[in-house]
């Protein structure tokens, strides 16, 4: 069994409402995202892949430019921007990756705080 990990960045702002602050937290403001996305399985026997790295960068760049450089409150699907939001909309957009897809980290790392989505249990479905 093998993981493979791939991350990208972006910049976006939103607005947020939170029970605490609640009127500076209406202003918008922006943060430095980076993401990981993590694929589990086992190595294709005739490619040795779990999953073609290039097929794999290409699909996270069109993930990545639905959220770079936007007003989060504006992306379709998203909701409120949370890394909990966040992480399952990149998740929903990676199904094209394959059955592979173990995990999905969003991380802001100037304020040392990360979120992880691992999707729906399969004893769930």
């Amino acid at each position: 069994m093998f993981e493979l990990c791939k991350q990208f960045r972006f910049e976006a702002a939103h607005t947020l409402h939170r029970a605490i602050d609640a009127e500076p937290s209406r202003r918008i403001h922006g943060h430095s995202y980076r993401a990981e996305v993590t694929i589990r399985g086992e190595a294709d026997p005739k490619s040795g892949m779990v999953v073609d790295l290039g097929l794999f960068a290409r699909v996270l760049e069109d993930v990545r430019n639905g959220l770079d450089h936007r007003f989060l409150d504006e992306v379709t699907d998203l909701g409120p921007a949370t890394m909990e939001n966040l992480s399952v909309w990149i998740w929903k957009r990676l199904s094209s990756v394959g059955a592979g897809l173990a995990r999905v980290t969003v991380y802001r790392d100037s304020n040392g705080e990360s979120c992880s989505y691992f999707g729906p249990r399969e004893d769930a479905r």
